[in-house]
């Protein structure tokens, strides 16, 4: 701990500082007395010591779905914890409204879909529908964007036709199907297929949200911008003005 440069914690879950976590795991193994035995073992080997096993419940043939509490000994140093700061004001509907009207003197085109086999709307339609999110409306209500909510389950030729008939500025993906990486392979063959039917200038701002996204991922996955889960329509509105009206990167005046 004296070679830390910053904060040092531990987890908590009874009393400050006791070591305590919960987790949670699936094994392929029918529930019985062994099942819960390499539960047990598989905790252990994680680092929690004592491990208790407080659930285990048979979820379809052949597998258990289990949670585990236990002490660890690990410790979290703050100083080296890395994320992605906002790097952009939040703006109300309104100031996004007049900033876009002064600046870009047209409406900001917007493109959203849920790509590949996705079929899970819920966060595109969070973001784009009027009716918006927790009291929050979403992008069709500010009245100097465009918005083209295209749905699920569309593939990567078509957003990219539909994007370029509506001169999209921005595309926005949401992606929650993630097996096997889904939504990385996905992300890839989408920002791909843009660089190949847009020359640099005219191809619009690639953004992808989803809950098992990281948000440092961006350069990686060849899109401009990545949001995690719990993000508002103000947040990705207010970005839309940073990175395309007040950073000058389409013709503004």
């Amino acid at each position: 701990m004296s070679a830390s440069q910053g904060p040092v914690v531990r987890p908590y879950g009874d009393t400050t500082g006791d070591g305590m976590v919960q987790v949670s795991f699936t094994l392929p193994v029918p529930h019985d007395k062994r099942a819960e035995g390499a539960a047990i073992q598989l905790a252990n080997r994680m680092g929690m010591d004592p491990a208790l096993l407080v659930h285990a419940k048979q979820m379809g043939d052949g597998f258990t779905f289990f949670v585990v509490y236990g002490r660890v000994n690990h410790l979290v140093d703050l100083s080296a914890v890395q994320v992605v700061e906002r790097d952009f004001p939040l703006l109300s509907a309104k100031e996004v409204n007049a900033v876009v009207k002064r600046r870009l003197r047209r409406k900001l085109s917007v493109v959203g879909a849920c790509i590949g086999t996705d079929a899970h709307t819920v966060g595109i339609d969070a973001i784009l529908n009027v009716k918006g999110i927790a009291g929050e409306k979403g992008l069709e209500y500010y009245r100097e964007l465009s918005v083209t909510n295209l749905g699920a389950q569309v593939s990567v030729p078509e957003l990219v036709e539909a994007a370029r008939a509506a001169r999209a500025d921005a595309v926005l993906v949401s992606q929650v199907v993630t097996q096997r990486d889904a939504h990385l392979h996905n992300t890839r063959e989408m920002s791909a297929a843009f660089r190949e039917a847009l020359p640099a200038g005219r191809r619009p701002l690639l953004i992808v949200g989803g809950p098992r996204f990281d948000e440092s991922q961006a350069t990686e996955l060849g899109v401009d911008r990545i949001f995690g889960r719990g993000t508002t329509p103000g947040e990705v509105a207010s970005y839309l003005v940073h990175a395309l009206v007040t950073g000058r990167k389409v013709g503004a005046a």
